[in-house]
């Protein structure tokens, strides 16, 4: 009789919160709501005020900065992953390709960024939480390898052609006032890779349209192209970009609950 009653008990009673199912249930949830849009503005300003001040106490070492930069090289040879002159000789030969490569690089790198946040936030709110922590820590992230390795870029060394003093166009880092308030050594990792693909797997992942999702996937493969092709980045700065977009990824709170979560189911199962 008692074993007819717990059993009965067990099968009519509501899953707890506590036990596995309902507890892997809060993997992946949506937070509800948008956030206040003054707030976010105020947020975004303020980390990003951070993020210019910080980038620029990079130590301007132009010697250690270039010595790394050979480091780099000598590395990226015993990888056979040096492809960076190549495809820098291709931009610097083809002017349309090069003239188009120096405006994609100092314009859709804040651009896109800013319209998936502004997309997401309008359309998708449940998801802008999420995903605006996974950028801010990745941009955290690449703040310590910008002050912790200053490095030259490959149009710094003997060989390689800087394409904007080439086709004589505006950029990030030519004769122009920009090149005053932007420390020139914050090539490790690069935050060009980051953030393009963070905006291709947040597109990604949230986009219902096929032809859309493509072009996510695009988007950050023409980005690696262009950071080589105008000679601002060595590849291995892309994949120091992939690693501090997996680091966003691994402190986010999304993550971090995620994983409180998969600890409760086990010792729940335990």
């Amino acid at each position: 009789m008692a074993r007819t009653t717990a059993t009965a008990s067990g099968a009519g009673a509501p899953q707890q919160d506590g036990g596995p199912q309902g507890v892997a249930r809060r993997i992946g949830e949506r937070v509800p709501g948008r956030p206040r849009w003054w707030a976010e503005l105020a947020l975004i300003a303020i980390c990003y005020l951070a993020y210019s001040m910080v980038r620029n106490l990079v130590p301007a070492d132009h010697a250690a900065a270039v010595a790394r930069a050979h480091e780099i090289l000598k590395l990226e040879d015993m990888l056979r992953l040096d492809v960076e002159y190549g495809l820098n000789r291709l931009f610097a030969e083809q002017s349309w390709l090069g003239v188009a490569a120096n405006y994609y690089y100092a314009t859709l790198h804040f651009a896109v960024t800013i319209g998936v946040l502004v997309w997401l936030y309008a359309w998708h709110p449940g998801r802008y939480a999420t995903y605006r922590w996974i950028l801010f820590g990745a941009t955290l992230t690449a703040l310590v390898g910008f002050y912790s390795y200053p490095l030259a870029p490959p149009r710094m060394l003997p060989g390689y052609i800087d394409t904007v003093i080439e086709f004589n166009t505006w950029g990030l880092y030519d004769s122009s006032p920009v090149a005053t308030i932007s420390n020139q050594y914050a090539a490790m990792p690069s935050l060009h890779t980051a953030w393009s693909l963070w905006c291709g797997i947040a597109i990604f992942a949230v986009a219902g349209r096929r032809w859309v999702r493509a072009l996510a996937l695009l988007y950050p493969t023409a980005t690696v192209l262009v950071i080589m092709g105008t000679a601002n980045h060595f590849i291995l700065d892309a994949v120091g970009g992939a690693v501090v977009l997996a680091i966003g990824y691994a402190v986010s709170p999304g993550t971090v609950r995620t994983m409180a979560v998969v600890l409760q189911v086990r010792r729940s199962t335990a």
